[in-house]
Formats: structure tokens, C-alpha cells, sequence
């Protein structure tokens, strides 16, 4: 009969390695590491670029969209 109690007393499972398969999962982990890395700089470079191309024209000189309405040319 199957109690609740049984999965908590259940024998520890043992699982043998190779030291070369161990440190080709790191290397495999690692790599996978850098590449998703990359792809937030990627990302974020873009971000950035997009909010450098939206802020360019709000650093041009102060006036210059009143002096097109009125013809004028700011005087400062």
C-alpha cells in the first residue's frame, strides 16, 4: 500500500559522471551564458539608440519652432 510518507523515504538516487560529459555541460552552460548576454546587449544598444534619436531633437536650439511659425529669427 502507497503511503504519502513513502516519497519521503524513498532510497537516494546515485548518478556517476564522467569528469569530460561534467565539464562539457559547464562549457555547454557557459556558452549559452554569453550568448544570451549578447543578445541583452544587442537589445539594449537598439534601446538606446531609439532614445538617442528621440531626445536629438529636443537638444536643438530653444525657439527655433516659434521663429518658423512667426518668420522670425530667434534674437535670444
Amino acid at each position: 500500500m502507497y503511503t504519502l510518507f513513502d516519497s519521503f523515504f524513498s532510497p537516494t538516487r546515485v548518478v556517476v559522471v564522467s569528469e569530460e560529459r561534467l565539464q562539457q555541460a559547464e562549457k555547454e552552460l557557459k556558452e549559452n551564458q554569453l550568448r544570451v548576454i549578447d543578445n541583452r546587449i544587442d537589445e539594449l544598444t537598439a534601446y538606446r539608440a531609439n532614445l538617442a534619436k528621440q531626445i536629438a531633437p529636443a537638444c536643438e536650439k530653444p525657439g527655433t519652432d516659434l521663429d518658423a511659425l512667426d518668420g522670425g529669427t530667434h534674437d535670444g
